[in-house]
């Protein structure tokens, strides 16, 4: 027998009703109705989960146990909402999050297809099917064995690379086949890899090749710029998966360079909470889009909708340092 979920089915109505009754204002009730039904309630829940009071600090109880956690004292969050709290201040910060997340993966698709270019461009030049030779890439990829497959993470990569050759419709893969046939060359082969796939590749490289792509984007060390293109991974999947952003918590956080690298990312070198939040990797990927295209307007697009963009919620105590910005945001050079 599978085990019971606690949390019954409710209707629109019934929904609508649970927020009311935990203190959440519904100026316009069929409006509300028609969120809930087109956005869903448990898409916005993650949105007025910030709303909620909150207990005073607390150690809880570990669900196994029943004996206090070993986690830091937290105050945790009760069903009832804040005073003030409101169904539209949830709507609100849902279409801000949604704007936020578009703008960023505009620039994530640049990044991803200059990417392409710079590991395809490196790696052909030593040969044209350079990513099926486990010679050119580090022993870490190429050479050791993960304990539960057997594989190599070269090995695992392959299969991924394979599998996205086979489900490709594009012409251009289906003409490369029929003329030249298998396997392709590497500057075509990347056109079909995604951001998780070039991020792979890119860290089983040897270092003086890491280190080539990276200089030119002024970070010096290749295995730092590694950890950037596996956060960016992360948050490119955050954003593609219409997850939220804003207040997200990074847990696999980048390395940083020196700040005479990297000035813009100075202000989160000492601030462990700011290194947890998203705006430090969109300042990593404003870094980037200033290489690869110097006069975009996506830095300043951005600032301008952090700006006028970011809902009034200073009555929830809810303001833009929840995402991580520095005091001196708005001065960056954008």
């Amino acid at each position: 027998m599978m085990q019971g979920y606690p949390k019954p089915w409710h209707s629109y109505q019934q929904q609508l009703a649970l927020l009311q009754s935990r203190g959440m204002a519904v100026s316009d009730p069929p409006k509300a109705l028609d969120y809930l039904e087109r956005i869903g309630y448990y898409r916005l829940s993650g949105y007025w989960f910030a709303f909620r009071e909150r207990t005073e600090m607390c150690c809880p109880l570990d669900p196994q146990s029943k004996k206090l956690s070993k986690s830091k004292p937290t105050r945790l969050p009760l069903d009832t909402f804040k005073p003030g709290t409101t169904f539209q201040n949830a709507v609100d910060l849902y279409v801000f999050d949604k704007k936020l997340r578009l703008l960023t993966l505009d620039a994530l698709e640049r990044v991803e297809i200059a990417l392409r270019v710079d590991i395809s461009h490196v790696l052909g030049k030593h040969e044209k099917f350079a990513y099926l030779r486990p010679e050119l890439f580090h022993e870490s990829f190429s050479v050791s064995l993960d304990s539960k497959t057997g594989l190599t993470r070269h090995h695992s990569w392959l299969g991924k690379h394979a599998s996205l050759i086979s489900r490709s419709n594009e012409d251009f893969i289906r003409h490369n086949k029929e003329k030249y046939g298998l396997p392709l060359a590497v500057w075509v082969a990347c056109e079909v890899w995604d951001f998780g796939t070039l991020s792979t590749l890119y860290s089983g490289m040897t270092e003086s090749d890491q280190d080539a792509i990276s200089q030119a984007y002024g970070i010096s060390n290749g295995r730092t710029f590694a950890s950037w293109l596996r956060s960016l991974n992360y948050l490119r999947n955050v954003c593609a998966h219409h997850s939220r952003l804003w207040n997200r918590n990074i847990v696999d956080q980048p390395k940083l360079p020196p700040p005479e690298q990297t000035p813009a990312l100075k202000a989160f070198h000492d601030d462990p909470h700011k290194r947890a939040r998203p705006f430090m990797l969109l300042c990593m990927t404003q870094h980037l889009m200033k290489v690869i295209n110097p006069t975009s307007s996506w830095g300043r697009r951005l600032q301008a909708l952090l700006e006028d963009g970011f809902p009034n919620l200073t009555h929830l105590d809810l303001e833009l340092d929840r995402m991580g910005v520095d005091p001196d945001w708005k001065n960056r050079d954008w």
